[in-house]
């Protein structure tokens, strides 16, 4: 149940587990994994997928501990998970683990960014344009509001004969049928997770390959040099989602490695951060195993060149 990890070295992990043939799962009961359960049921019909959705009730990247403290001392809950979930840092992930499962993209960096969608669940097609989703095989997304829906699944059915069907059992007239489910439920759902790996070494939302998309990091306010970095849900930067191949060539920071890295320069508020802003913590296992990922899927070395290199202000510059 660590989204964070799961998204940011998540496929690289899965190479290592395959060569010791053990299972490394996401797990029921998380959105990735009740995402997952419904993409494979619809698909399951004769459906095709074309968004994988999930829904949060707040949506600010501004919040922190601090705003979050009374909600967390309510519920007994750490403050700086909380505010991973309101200031979008936890979707991103969570998202971003569904989408290398599925290969599915997002339409831009960070997704809707919370727009807020407070209809009827079943006109929620209306918001997507079926070509522009067609055109990139499917997106992930997320909005805000929608009441009694946890996550849903927007597919559309080639077949004019159930598509009459379709519209005939209250699911509408397309092209994008949606399907949904009201909750999920956390740890009561995750021994289903232990079940399938341990009966059927099963993985609940394995990546296809390497990342599809991933989580980079933005400043929450404005940012000075030589300060160090806080945690994700903390005080200093969110994450979003983003392509892979745009996180890959601009040279993007992942939010899942912030902490601990030193500031170059000055970093304007809602910038995305990038290696070369940053002075990295030294010898960490993380940063190897991110470099191996990049080399492993795609035969690009810059980063583990750069972490070979000294950190002056033009080493990503000789690294690229």
């Amino acid at each position: 149940m660590n989204a964070e990890i799961d998204a940011t070295i998540g496929p690289i992990l899965q190479v290592y587990a395959k060569q010791h043939g053990v299972i490394l799962s996401a797990c029921d009961g998380d959105e990735p994994g009740v995402q997952m359960n419904l993409v494979r049921w619809v698909k399951g019909m004769g459906l095709i997928p074309r968004v994988i959705g999930n829904i949060k009730g707040l949506q600010d990247p501004y919040r922190n501990p601090t705003t979050q403290k009374g909600f967390a001392e309510k519920w007994a809950q750490n403050p700086a998970m909380v505010t991973s979930f309101a200031d979008g840092s936890k979707i991103s992930f969570e998202q971003s683990i569904v989408a290398n499962a599925t290969g599915f993209k997002v339409l831009s960096r960070g997704m809707s960014r919370g727009q807020e969608y407070r209809g009827d669940i079943m006109q929620i097609g209306k918001i997507y344009d079926i070509d522009q989703v067609r055109e990139l095989g499917g997106v992930i997304d997320y909005v805000v509001g929608t009441p009694l829906t946890k996550v849903y699944v927007l597919a559309e059915h080639e077949d004019p004969k159930q598509q009459t069907y379709l519209n005939l059992y209250k699911m509408g007239e397309g092209p994008l049928y949606p399907f949904f489910i009201p909750y999920h439920l956390v740890h009561f759902e995750v021994p289903f997770s232990i079940a399938r790996v341990a009966l059927f070494r099963d993985s609940v939302a394995p990546p296809l390959a390497g990342p599809v998309v991933e989580v980079c990091a933005v400043a929450k306010r404005d940012l000075k040099a030589g300060e160090t970095l806080d945690d994700y849900g903390m005080y200093m930067t969110y994450g979003e989602a983003v392509n892979a191949q745009e996180m890959r060539t601009s040279r993007y920071l992942p939010e899942g490695l912030v902490e601990g890295c030193r500031l170059r320069r000055d970093i304007k508020k809602d910038a995305v951060l990038t290696y070369a802003d940053v002075d990295l913590p030294a010898g960490r296992l993380s940063d190897r195993l991110r470099a191996e990922q990049y080399r492993h899927f795609t035969g690009d070395t810059w980063l583990e060149r750069w972490l070979e290199q000294p950190h002056s202000s033009d080493s990503l510059a000789l690294a690229h």
